[in-house]
């Protein structure tokens, strides 16, 4: 039993890094940047134990779904820049982190199974402002942790590539 978290963690470590090197191929393949976008979120989401993975532009007014993979897509496609974990995130420029969504007033109730949410900015390396954003959603309560702030902010760094 006490060599069964270690062979998870070593899974979860192994799909990782396969997905931090299949982005490299994706964003050099001859395809249009939504089915990038897409091929991207569905390897966020089969990177970690995740409901829903999106990938949003951002720009001067408003945040817009490019991609997502999961059972349905999101309830609000398009919204203010200034709304949501996605806008908190937009304005500070750092990764939101929901560990209970429904005791955050911010959260645009996408899916009402929802409980844990996660949104890192995409940075841009031209400009100040995020060019688009990461959001990872689970069902799970407090379902992210450092492992995966820092696994997806690695994959923001990368993904700034979809708009270059």
């Amino acid at each position: 039993m006490g060599g069964c978290p270690a062979a998870e963690g070593s899974d979860l470590v192994d799909a990782r890094k396969q997905a931090l090197e299949h982005f490299g191929e994706v964003l050099s393949a001859p395809m249009d940047r939504a089915a990038k976008a897409k091929e991207i979120a569905a390897a966020v989401r089969t990177s970690g134990d995740y409901r829903w993975a999106g990938i949003y532009e951002v720009d001067r007014q408003e945040i817009a779904a490019i991609a997502w993979t999961g059972a349905d897509a999101p309830a609000f496609p398009r919204f203010p820049r200034t709304q949501g974990l996605c806008g908190a995130a937009v304005a500070t420029g750092k990764t939101v982190a929901v560990g209970d969504v429904t005791k955050d007033p911010r959260y645009l109730t996408t899916f009402g199974s929802t409980r844990s949410e996660i949104v890192v900015p995409i940075p841009s390396h031209t400009a100040q402002d995020a060019i688009g954003l990461i959001d990872v959603e689970s069902e799970s309560l407090n379902a992210f942790g450092e492992a995966d702030r820092a696994f997806l902010e690695t994959c923001a760094e990368l993904l700034s590539g979809l708009w270059e």
